[in-house]
């Protein structure tokens, strides 16, 4: 699945769930500007890094990583583990998404 999107004289940011490389990735025109690791289970996904080209930053290539791949999370029913820290800030900024979050269920500490 693709998506693409423009805002206010953005550049068009087309993203894609590469499965076998275990990541989203985020094109400009060919040219890759970023990616989403994650590690993938039947009912949750784990984001644990997102990186976006120097060349792309302050370019809404982050952002629009972190919605397309909470937006696909919900469409499959899967919890989000948000390990890396810029998915973690993103949800935290998106209050629509906090459905997803995965919460452990053990109330087991130290």
């Amino acid at each position: 699945m693709t998506d693409s999107s423009t805002k206010g004289g953005a550049p068009d940011i087309s993203v894609v769930d590469a499965p076998q490389a275990g990541r989203y990735e985020a094109r400009i025109g060919g040219d890759l500007a970023g990616t989403a690791s994650y590690m993938r289970t039947p009912e949750m996904i784990a984001f644990v890094h997102t990186e976006v080209g120097d060349a792309y930053e302050g370019r809404g290539v982050g952002s629009t990583l972190a919605r397309r791949a909470m937006d696909d999370a919900r469409a499959q029913g899967l919890r989000v583990l948000a390990i890396c820290p810029f998915i973690a800030g993103w949800l935290d900024r998106h209050p629509e998404y906090a459905d997803l979050q995965y919460v452990p269920e053990s109330s087991v500490s130290d």
